[in-house]
């Protein structure tokens, strides 16, 4: 009945997925993919689940791949916790000035008489 007290080892539930969300406050929204037979046919199918997850540091962004681990009931959707980010998605940066290329000038219609 005893169990001994620092176990670093848990027996929660985890998952590895995608993060396709990160808009919301503390929460992510991660896609596990996973392969299974087809009961009839044999094919293997990619079936996916979406899980919400707390992100107390906000710190997964969109394309990572995660970690989540089960935990208590946190919100209506929220069953999940990030555990830890496995890799971190490639950023790709809109403002071209940083790598030396220069924005081409607004052009406006303008209507000919």
């Amino acid at each position: 009945m005893s169990q001994a007290v620092g176990n670093s080892q848990s027996h929660k539930n985890e998952k590895v997925g995608n993060v396709v969300s990160a808009k919301m406050a503390k929460t992510i929204v991660v896609e596990v993919t996973r392969r299974v037979s087809h009961p009839v046919y044999k094919r293997i199918v990619s079936k996916r689940k979406k899980f919400y997850a707390h992100d107390e540091k906000q710190e997964a962004k969109v394309g990572d791949v995660v970690r989540i681990v089960e935990c208590r009931p946190l919100s209506k959707l929220k069953r999940w916790r990030l555990k830890e980010i496995l890799r971190k998605a490639v950023q790709v940066t809109s403002d071209l000035s940083s790598i030396g290329i220069e924005a081409a000038p607004a052009r406006r219609a303008e209507k000919n008489k």
